[in-house]
């Protein structure tokens, strides 16, 4: 009976052996890089000692997380990771699908191709490279704004980096310029595939160009939408590291409208040594995260659930 059961199961299975196979390499790089390591969430709850190694140390409770509670930075650091990732997620996905829709209409495919290119390349480039382009403009002594543009006009020039108010819309305008290109091909893309019928049906019912956005592109981009800000609102208690400590150079006077959870805990991972305290961190974010994409994919469910992630 046992060997019937194995034999049917076998030919159930068979077909799909080559996916199966497919999948493999994926499903290891899974274990090695994000299962494997979630043994270190111990770490979270020790007061390590390297001596002692990960399952020797002392067990602390919930003593590494009053680091975050409790500092008077808390209030600042999750304001901050907070208030930045929602601006990114909103204006990131307004102007990718503004640009994708653009890309969309252009005819030429040379021209398509030079500007799918150029938008892209900004993702490309290294975060250390984009640091120093952006000094290359803010320089207080040798920048293009200040000496291409302020000092010609008879303004005076600004000393950026010790200017607190300019930065949450720097870093801003540098994220949108740097991540556009990434979720504008992925919203092209999903253009690219919707049915021109839908268009020509909307042509003869009299519909203008933006009643045709309105009423056939978005709602075909709503799937799309609605898992690209799924995965984001999973990181909204994420934030990129160096955006927020290269970008702004480290700079002592920014730290109100710089510091992030992230660049909070390596600052003290570097001056306290306590990687108990960057564990205790990092399960903090991931656990909120979890929790922010559950209740996301909950509200999604209720409004549509054809929609929802799971």
């Amino acid at each position: 009976m046992v060997e019937v059961h194995k034999k049917s199961l076998w030919k159930r299975l068979r077909p799909y052996f080559p996916l199966y196979l497919m999948m493999v390499p994926g499903a290891i790089y899974l274990i090695i890089n994000n299962y494997i390591p979630m043994a270190g969430i111990t770490i979270a709850f020790e007061q390590f000692n390297y001596s002692k190694g990960m399952w020797g140390s002392p067990f602390v409770g919930l003593k590494n997380f009053e680091f975050l509670f409790k500092t008077k930075d808390a209030w600042i650091i999750t304001r901050n990771t907070l208030l930045y990732n929602m601006a990114f997620i909103v204006l990131g996905t307004v102007l990718a699908i503004a640009v994708a829709i653009l890309l969309n209409e252009i005819h030429s495919s040379l021209a398509k191709k030079i500007y799918q290119t150029t938008i892209l390349v900004p993702f490309l480039i290294s975060i250390v490279v984009v640091s120093y382009l952006v000094y290359a403009f803010l320089s207080s002594d040798s920048g293009f704004i200040n000496n291409s543009i302020l000092k010609p006009l008879g303004m005076e020039s600004v000393s950026w980096y010790t200017s607190p108010q300019y930065w949450p819309f720097i870093l801003i305008l540098v994220n949108v310029w740097k991540g556009l290109g990434y979720n504008c091909i992925i919203y092209y893309a999903t253009l690219v595939g919707i049915d021109k019928g839908y268009y020509e049906a909307a042509v003869i019912d009299g519909a203008n160009r933006w009643q045709q956005v309105v009423h056939v592109t978005l709602p075909s981009l709503k799937p799309t939408i609605i898992t690209l800000t799924l995965m984001a609102v999973g990181k909204i208690f994420y934030s990129d590291f160096g955006l927020f400590y290269q970008v702004p150079m480290n700079s002592g006077p920014l730290m109100d409208v710089t510091n992030t959870i992230d660049t909070y805990v390596y600052r003290g991972l570097m001056s306290l040594n306590n990687i108990s305290m960057s564990s205790a961190a990092g399960v903090y974010q991931s656990l909120v995260g979890f929790l922010l994409v559950l209740t996301a994919n909950w509200v999604v469910k209720k409004l549509s659930p054809d929609n929802a992630l799971f």
